[in-house]
């Protein structure tokens, strides 16, 4: 399969088409009935009120990338990314050969992914879509997702999170007894979806277009060597590698500490943020407030940017989801999954989980809160850790290639979808393990 061919538009196309069209049968075989909408009635609902929440949602993102974008820059003048990127050099330029280790592209995603490892998705979405404006700079085929954006948002995709505080609340408000003994198969499902989202990635950029993999590898090269970098000139080698192993090793120390103390540290995560990076920026001698200012500008400009993405995306989910779609595909494969771990009131969640966040989060609420099911069950264990391992997929395209302006995604649907898949089947893995081994 040439995976070149596939693009937003033909998805898009096809979740549309699905659902007109299964609507537009259910309205011609309806019978009305006392307090119930007809198909295309509630059809048009939906549609209405997804493109409002697009809205609402991207208005609700400004603050916070206005924020975030702001400490960036911050970070940025005080020379944090360069320091972040050579730390874990050894490692980044493994995964992303393509990309100067001294870019500003690299400090981005490597902000990025540490703010997903806390849980800090708001935090993780302003630092990304930096990256991918930086990554946007090596493209020589604007429109056109590079390698190495597809591999970033493939990882993004896959989520990899240490303490995901916000299922561990609701669990808790829920009445579960052991709010947090979703970690264990929550830290499995993440890091095994990441790996096969790593490995999906490389592996099917060698069916991407051999013309344009090409000419990535051209920008790069020019790119290091006129565009700033030492890297020619043998001077960014990095760190030496035993402090590079060293930070490693402290970064895999803190899955034990985020399991033992996790619920007492999230509060201090946000703050503590923001003050570190006022005291570095501070310290290394930046004019903080006017940097921050400076930087945040772009926050207003990006959330514009990419409401008509979040549209066209949010209507195409509420019209899979209103037209029964959605309900048939459960109803077909319900039979077969629940034999494999995955129960018939789990499907809803692990179909929904990559289309929306939102839809997710609801049926996760509903699932746990049912007094026949309950937060400490098989299946709300379960539901409990798809949503603290995975993420919404096409929200995570729409937005990131929204900022760049990408229509043609290449490669990175297929890697991405690929580790939803994997992490369900982790999740399955782990849940049958833990909870009923």
């Amino acid at each position: 399969m040439e995976y070149t061919k596939i693009r937003m538009n033909i998805i898009f196309l096809v979740m549309v088409g699905a659902a007109f069209l299964t609507a537009a049968v259910r309205q011609l075989l309806w019978v009305p009935a006392v307090g119930q909408s007809a198909p295309m009635e509630a059809l048009t609902g939906a549609i209405l009120q997804a493109a409002a929440s697009a809205v609402d949602l991207a208005i609700g993102l400004v603050g916070v990338m206005t924020l975030f974008l702001g400490l960036m820059k911050v970070a940025e003048a005080g020379g944090m990314l360069q320091i972040l990127a050579r730390l874990i050099r050894p490692l980044m330029v493994r995964l992303f050969p393509d990309v100067p280790a001294d870019h500003p592209a690299m400090g981005a995603m490597i902000l990025n992914m540490s703010a997903n490892v806390l849980g800090l998705g708001n935090a993780a979405t302003p630092f990304g879509i930096r990256a991918m404006q930086e990554l946007d700079k090596l493209n020589p085929q604007k429109g056109t997702a590079t390698n190495a954006m597809a591999l970033f948002l493939a990882i993004n995709t896959s989520s990899v999170t240490l303490l995901p505080t916000g299922v561990i609340a609701l669990r808790d408000a829920a009445g579960s007894t052991n709010a947090a003994g979703i970690l264990p198969t929550t830290l499995f499902a993440t890091f095994g979806s990441t790996a096969v989202a790593i490995l999906a990635a490389k592996l099917y950029q060698r069916w991407a277009s051999p013309q344009a993999a090409s000419e990535e590898n051209g920008a790069s090269s020019e790119s290091t060597g006129g565009g700033g970098s030492d890297l020619a000139d043998g001077q960014a080698q990095g760190y030496p590698l035993w402090i590079s192993v060293l930070a490693l090793l402290a970064l895999a120390a803190m899955v034990p500490l985020a399991v033992l103390y996790g619920k007492q540290v999230s509060p201090w995560i946000i703050p503590g943020l923001l003050a570190f990076f006022v005291a570095f920026g501070a310290g290394r001698g930046v004019r903080v407030y006017e940097v921050l200012v400076e930087g945040a500008k772009e926050g207003f400009q990006v959330a514009l940017r990419i409401i008509p993405y979040l549209v066209a995306i949010l209507v195409a989910v509420a019209m899979l989801q209103s037209s029964g779609v959605m309900g048939a595909l459960v109803n077909m494969l319900g039979p077969v999954t629940g034999r494999i771990g995955l129960p018939a009131e789990a499907l809803p969640m692990a179909l929904m989980r990559p289309l929306s966040g939102s839809g997710a989060y609801g049926i996760m609420t509903a699932i746990i809160k049912d007094p026949a099911v309950g937060p400490d069950s098989y299946t709300g264990y379960l539901v409990s850790t798809l949503q603290g391992s995975t993420e919404t997929t096409f929200y995570v395209l729409a937005v990131y290639f929204g900022a760049v302006q990408v229509r043609r995604v290449r490669h990175t649907m297929a890697a991405a979808l690929t580790a939803d898949a994997a992490g369900v089947v982790c999740a399955i893995l782990a849940c049958l393990f833990v909870f009923r081994g």
